[in-house]
C-alpha cells in the first residue's frame, strides 16, 4: 500500500518532521520563500494532507488540483484564505490551531505600542548614527501610563491586549459589539472610542464587516497626534487612509504587524504595502511576528501534526472546523 503524503508549505521543525514521519512521506518546503502557485498545486496532487501555513490558499481550483487530500491543518488561527465551504463540498476537513497565538501577538502589540510612542526607531537610529554625545532634549513621544487605549475586537487577542494595557495604568475602551467587555475595561462604541483615545489597537478579524472599518471617516475621529497600532488583520484598516491621516499631521503615528497585501481571499487587495506608510518617519512595523517565538511556533506545528495524524489514524480531527 502506498504510504500517504504529508505535504508541509513552508519549513518546518524537526520535531514536527519527527511526528509526521510515522504518518507517511514527508515533503516540506525548505526555502523561506513560498512555493509559486503552479509548484504548489503540482505537489499537492499526491498529497493526502497539507500543513498549510500563512502563506497558502486554498479554494476551489486548488482543490480541484489535489484530489487525494483529505485534511488541511493550517497551522495558524485565522482561516480568512481557505474556502471552508469549498472543502466540506469536497470532503477535506480543515483542522485550525487553538489558542497558541494568542499571548505572543499580545506581547508584540504592547512592544509595537510602547516602540512608536517612544520614537525606539529614531532613538537606535540617532545612537548608531554616531553623533551621540549624551543625553539631550529631544525626542520627547507619548508613555502609556494613564494613557486612553481603544482596543477594536475583543476575541481572544483582544482580551490578551486589554489584561497587557490595565499594569501600565491605561483606562481601556473595549469596542466589540458582539461580546462583553472584560473586567476593568469599558463597553464603548466605535466612533465614541475613537473619540477618545490617545491609542487604538486593532485586533479584528477579517470579516465582511470589518474590512477597512478603520478608513478615513473613522480616522478623522481621532484626536491629533493619536496613534494607531494594528495587529489583526491588515484589511481591517485601510493602508491608504492611514498614509492620508498621517501625511496630513492627523495621526501621531501607525505600527502594524499585518499588512493589507497578506489577505490572499480579497483579490482586490494592494499587492505590495502602501509606499507612503514605509517611507513615513512615524511609523513602525514588523513582518508578521505576532507568533514568532519559536516554542510557540514549534507547538503550532505539532497541534497542525496531531491533527493531521488524527485523520490519517481514522479519527476526527481535534481542532476541526470544516
Amino acid at each position: 500500500m502506498t504510504r500517504p503524503l504529508i505535504l508541509a508549505t513552508a519549513r518546518i521543525f524537526p520535531q514536527t518532521r519527527d511526528a509526521l514521519a510515522p504518518l507517511g512521506e514527508v515533503v516540506a518546503n525548505e526555502a523561506i520563500e513560498p512555493w509559486p502557485e503552479e509548484e504548489r498545486r503540482a505537489r499537492a496532487a499526491r498529497a493526502d494532507a497539507l500543513l498549510a501555513f500563512m502563506t497558502d490558499r486554498v479554494d476551489e481550483g486548488f482543490l480541484a488540483a489535489a484530489p487525494r487530500l483529505r485534511i488541511v491543518a493550517c497551522a495558524l488561527k485565522g482561516a480568512d484564505n481557505f474556502d471552508l465551504d469549498a472543502c466540506r463540498a469536497r470532503g477535506v476537513a480543515v483542522s485550525l490551531v487553538p489558542d497558541l497565538l494568542t499571548a505572543p501577538t499580545a506581547e508584540l502589540a504592547i512592544g509595537l505600542a510602547i516602540g512608536l510612542g517612544r520614537h525606539l526607531r529614531d532613538g537606535d537610529a540617532a545612537v548608531r548614527g554616531g553623533g551621540f554625545s549624551g543625553w539631550r532634549p529631544v525626542l520627547y513621544g507619548q508613555g502609556l501610563d494613564g494613557a486612553t487605549v481603544a482596543v477594536l475586537g475583543l476575541g481572544a487577542l483582544g482580551g490578551a491586549i486589554c489584561a497587557r494595557l490595565q499594569p501600565f495604568g491605561c483606562r481601556v475602551l473595549g469596542v466589540d459589539p458582539s461580546r462583553p467587555a472584560p473586567p476593568g475595561v469599558e463597553a464603548t462604541a466605535l466612533e465614541d472610542a475613537l473619540a477618545r483615545a490617545d491609542l487604538v489597537i486593532a485586533a479584528l478579524p477579517l470579516l465582511p464587516g470589518t474590512l477597512h472599518l478603520v478608513d478615513a471617516a473613522r480616522l478623522a475621529l481621532l484626536r491629533p497626534g493619536a496613534l494607531l497600532v494594528n495587529v489583526g488583520r491588515g484589511s481591517t484598516v485601510s493602508e491608504a487612509a492611514v498614509a492620508d491621516a498621517l501625511a496630513a499631521g492627523r495621526l501621531g503615528g501607525y505600527g502594524a504587524d499585518v499588512f493589507e497585501l497578506e489577505d490572499w481571499a480579497i483579490e482586490a487587495r494592494p499587492r505590495a504595502i502602501e509606499p507612503r506608510l514605509l517611507a513615513h518617519p512615524r511609523t513602525l512595523f514588523t513582518p508578521h511576528l505576532g507568533s514568532a517565538v519559536e516554542q510557540v511556533r514549534r507547538a503550532i506545528e505539532l497541534r497542525a501534526a496531531a491533527n493531521i495524524a488524527d485523520m490519517l489514524e481514522g479519527c476526527p480531527p481535534r481542532d476541526r472546523v470544516a
